[in-house]
């Protein structure tokens, strides 16, 4: 599996993924403010207040290689996702702590994302598997994962403790080296007819 260093970018013809930094901030904070994400209480989107200790934190974590997500049409910072939870010895990755302005949610940008991120996982990495977890409850993070043909692992129950106190039960997804053929040629064909 390759080094995964911290400076990885991967740039495609909507979004651009890069090494997540401070200078990212004011863009972020806007971003959470549309559509008040870190009210939701099944996520874990800072709020603009936390952006900076999040950013700091994210980029402190050894088992994590953190990304600003940038919409290339505008040059902003629109999100975060993360390569976490780094396995080298067993080439396995998660993406996750990933969220997105709600302008640009359902948008080619977050499938051409997890294309770009999953093609270097798999491709460059030389992972033999990619990991999703959401909480139970966040559907839409649920549909949207399945739609990227990760297939359901299971259900780890009272897995985390949230900001409210609850206890998170985290659905576990995942898309394996022999299927990321198919994965990609499927990801590349709904980009070509989202754009159209």
């Amino acid at each position: 599996m390759g080094n995964g260093s911290s400076s990885i970018s991967v740039e495609g013809k909507y979004v651009s993924a890069v090494p997540l930094a401070q200078g990212h901030h004011d863009d972020l904070v806007e971003a959470t403010k549309d559509g008040d994400l870190h009210k939701l209480w099944y996520t874990m989107v800072p709020d603009p207040n936390g952006m900076q200790a999040e950013i700091e934190r994210r980029i402190a974590l050894p088992s994590m290689i953190p990304f600003a997500v940038i919409d290339n049409s505008s040059g902003k910072a629109v999100g975060m996702t993360t390569f976490m939870n780094i396995d080298r010895a067993n080439r396995r990755v998660e993406i996750g702590s990933t969220w997105y302005r709600k302008s640009v949610q359902k948008t080619p940008l977050n499938t051409e994302c997890k294309l770009l991120l999953l093609q270097h996982a798999f491709e460059q990495m030389e992972c033999i598997c990619v990991e999703f977890r959401t909480h139970f409850f966040n559907v839409q993070s649920r549909r949207a994962i399945e739609r990227l043909g990760a297939k359901l692992d299971g259900i780890l129950r009272s897995n985390m403790v949230m900001a409210n106190g609850t206890l998170r039960d985290t659905a576990v997804y995942s898309i394996i080296a022999s299927e990321w053929p198919t994965v990609k040629a499927n990801l590349e064909w709904k980009l070509e007819n989202m754009a159209g």
